[in-house]
């Protein structure tokens, strides 16, 4: 699975660096690579508006919703006071969250924040990978999608 985070990260900072990158520039990325890592799901980016709003994904696992995605640009600060009013809206209404932008990732269960984690820095235009943090990002993925490992 660290192979496809590495690929993931590797398009990405080639958008990056081309300087005229927007949110929805890596959207496909990110697509790819929950495809890639788990086979089982499919990764809708823009599907219907729901109730809450629009997320940016829904997971599905035979057809049924695991978990959503909301993203903003690569820049972004997750936490700005911009952001809060959707994302608190999205966190009181989807069970399994993820809110991101593309390097940072914020896992929210039932509304309840559960963790982070960065898979790379973005400085300007140049990406720095963060491979340190690689298995984190994959247990933070499968926590959203309800993934138990066997023991």
């Amino acid at each position: 699975m660290q192979k496809y985070i590495t690929e993931y990260l590797d398009k990405l900072a080639i958008k990056l660096k081309q300087g005229n990158a927007t949110e929805h520039t890596y959207r496909g990325d990110l697509q790819i690579l929950i495809e890639s890592m788990f086979s089982d799901i499919s990764a809708t980016n823009e599907p219907k508006r729901i109730a809450c709003g629009a997320p940016d994904y829904i997971l599905l696992r035979k057809d049924i919703p695991v978990g959503y995605i909301e993203a903003k640009d690569i820049d972004a600060v997750l936490r700005d006071k911009k952001h809060q009013e959707q994302f608190n809206r999205y966190k009181n209404s989807l069970d399994n969250l993820i809110i991101t932008n593309y390097v940072d990732f914020e896992l929210f269960v039932n509304g309840v924040f559960i963790d982070s984690v960065s898979i790379a820095r973005v400085d300007g235009n140049k990406l720095s990978t963060l491979p340190d943090n690689f298995a984190k990002f994959i247990e933070l993925l499968k926590t959203l999608l309800g993934i138990m490992d066997k023991p």
